[in-house]
């Protein structure tokens, strides 16, 4: 089971190029021998968070046609996708919240998470979520976090004591204080819970903030597997050896833990 981190530079609020962005870095990672792909916070439309109180149009379900071309391109090259957006809430009047839809290698949603824990100007636009993220993908047990949630130390906590080998995080990280933060967090939860960390980000402007990039992979233990650079959209990729269950990498993804 290999897991390949993303970063890119988002179009702003721009699904269809960003959608595109997000299945050509799915080939390149495959290329490189990717089971999945993990993709940074908000990668639809970047962290524009005023263009998205204003465009409903701006937010998505899981089903959302402007996704199929890259359920398509997971489909296509075999390789489960990590999404994080903005997605529509539960029905008229519900506000949205940031979400993770992961599709498998088939292309078909396997699970949703929606990040628990907003940080600052995010409450006033989204809901959180209140379930943790889980799913298993041959054999592998995968928790998921969005940015701030893995500021919460119970969450990656929850997650070892429920099995999970893998830390897949979605995040935006700046420069300035964003970098300090990336390089001390990530690593402090593989080397706490024993969980393999992967972290997504955005590398160049993403609403307010400039993506510090530096999408990286930390061992069980916490060392550094794999680190992008601070510059160029691309992947990274490394190995998880640890597995939940006997079972062959490409089988079906499935959903479990909490209902």
């Amino acid at each position: 089971m290999r897991i390949a981190a993303a970063q890119l530079t988002c179009v702003p609020a721009d699904i269809p190029a960003n959608v595109r962005q997000a299945a050509a870095l799915a080939e390149q990672a495959r290329h490189q021998g990717a089971d999945l792909l993990l993709l940074p916070e908000l990668a639809l439309t970047g962290y524009e968070l005023g263009a998205l109180a204003g465009d409903p149009g701006l937010l998505v379900d899981a089903d959302d046609a402007r996704l199929d071309v890259l359920r398509a391109g997971a489909r296509r090259h075999g390789i489960a996708v990590v999404v994080n957006a903005a997605v529509t809430g539960g029905g008229p009047g519900t506000r949205p919240a940031i979400g993770t839809f992961v599709y498998g290698p088939d292309g078909e949603l396997v699970t949703t998470y929606l990040k628990q824990h907003l940080y600052e100007q995010e409450h006033s636009l989204f809901a959180p979520g209140d379930q943790d993220g889980r799913f298993e993908l041959g054999g592998v047990g995968f928790a998921l976090a969005t940015c701030y949630d893995s500021h919460f130390p119970d969450l990656a906590a929850r997650a070892a004591a429920d099995g999970c080998q893998v830390y897949l995080a979605s995040a935006l990280y700046g420069t300035g204080d964003g970098i300090r933060e990336r390089a001390a967090v990530y690593p402090r939860i593989a080397e706490s819970t024993g969980l393999l960390v992967a972290l997504a980000n955005h590398v160049g402007p993403s609403g307010p903030w400039t993506g510090c990039g530096r999408a990286a992979v930390w061992a069980p233990g916490g060392g550094l597997l794999a680190e992008a650079d601070d510059r160029t959209p691309m992947v990274v990729t490394a190995e998880a050896v640890h597995r939940r269950r006997p079972g062959p990498v490409g089988e079906r993804p499935t959903a479990y833990g909490p209902a």
